[in-house]
C-alpha cells in the first residue's frame, strides 16, 4: 500500500469524534455527520424515551423515524439494550457508507473507539483497555478480505458512556458497527464477581446469547483475558494508543 494515497482527517462535531483513514478527500463528510446528528437530535425532540430509555424499543409506526434511529434501534433490539447503546457505532457505520458511496476502497473510521473498516489491504486494530496491562501492547490483525466489519469496545473503567461492569474492555467483531457497539455495551454490562476472572467469565456467560449475531468478543478485566467465537488474529505491537487512535495500518 501507498501511504501517500491515504489522508487522515479528524471530524469533531460535539461528542462525536470522528478519526477517518480513507484513499479519497473527505468533502462532504462533515455536512454528512452533522445532518445524522440533527436528525437524531430532532427524533429524540418528539420521542425523548428513545434517548434515555436503557431497554430496546420498537419504532416500526414512527414512518418519520431516519435511517440512524432506525439502525440504533435495530442494534439495541438485537442486543437487549437500550439504542443509544449503538449511537457511536452507527455513525461510524453510516460515515464508512458515505465514503464507500464516494468511490473510497480503502475506509477507517474510528468514532472513539467504535470502528468500521471497509479495506482492499490488511490493517492492524490497536486494543485499548484502559489501565489493563494489556492495553497497547496486543493489536488484531484484520484481514481485508473480511471487511466490513464492525469493531466496537465498551468499557466500566474508561470513558463516560453507561456501563453496568467493570470491564477494562469488551471488543466485539460483527459485521455492523451499530451492532458491535450494542453487542459490547450489552456485555461489559455483565463484567461482575468477586474477581477479575469472574468477571470475565460472567461476560463470555452472556457474549453466548449472541453468537448468531457476531463473530467473536474479546473480554479483559485488569490481566484477565477470555475469548468467545472468532476473533482477528492477536499480534504485538509496541504502539502507546489511546482511545479515539486505535488503529495503524500496515505498509
Amino acid at each position: 500500500m501507498n501511504s501517500r494515497n491515504i489522508k487522515v482527517r479528524s471530524i469533531g462535531i460535539h461528542e462525536t469524534n470522528l478519526q477517518v483513514k480513507t484513499d479519497i478527500e473527505v468533502e462532504g463528510l462533515y455536512t454528512f455527520v452533522f445532518r445524522q446528528r440533527e436528525e437524531l437530535k430532532g427524533y429524540i425532540h418528539k420521542y425523548p424515551d428513545f434517548l434515555t430509555n436503557l431497554e430496546p424499543v420498537i419504532i416500526e409506526s414512527h414512518e418519520d423515524a431516519p435511517q440512524i434511529v432506525k439502525l440504533m434501534a435495530r442494534a439495541g433490539r438485537k442486543a437487549e439494550v437500550g439504542p443509544m447503546a449503538a449511537v457511536a457505532g452507527t455513525i461510524s457505520q453510516l460515515s464508512m457508507g458515505f465514503l464507500l458511496s464516494k468511490g473510497s476502497k480503502y475506509v477507517i473510521v474510528d468514532n472513539g473507539g467504535d470502528i468500521s473498516i471497509k479495506t482492499h489491504e490488511d490493517a492492524v486494530v490497536g486494543l485499548y483497555a484502559g489501565e489493563s496491562p494489556l492495553s497497547g501492547a496486543l493489536g488484531f490483525k484484520i484481514k481485508h478480505e473480511k471487511t466490513p466489519m464492525g469493531i466496537c469496545t465498551s468499557s466500566g473503567t474508561v470513558g463516560h458512556s453507561i456501563s453496568f461492569g467493570r470491564a477494562d474492555s469488551v471488543t466485539v467483531f460483527a459485521g455492523e458497527s451499530s451492532t458491535a457497539d450494542a453487542l459490547a455495551t450489552s456485555i461489559a454490562n455483565s463484567a461482575v464477581g468477586a474477581t477479575d476472572e469472574d468477571a470475565v467469565e460472567k461476560c463470555l456467560e452472556r457474549a453466548d446469547d449472541f453468537r448468531g449475531i457476531m463473530q467473536g468478543v474479546l473480554v479483559i478485566v485488569g490481566e484477565s483475558a477470555g475469548t468467545l467465537g472468532k476473533i482477528p488474529k492477536l499480534v504485538e505491537t509496541d504502539k502507546k494508543v489511546v482511545l479515539g487512535d486505535l488503529w495503524d495500518t500496515i505498509t
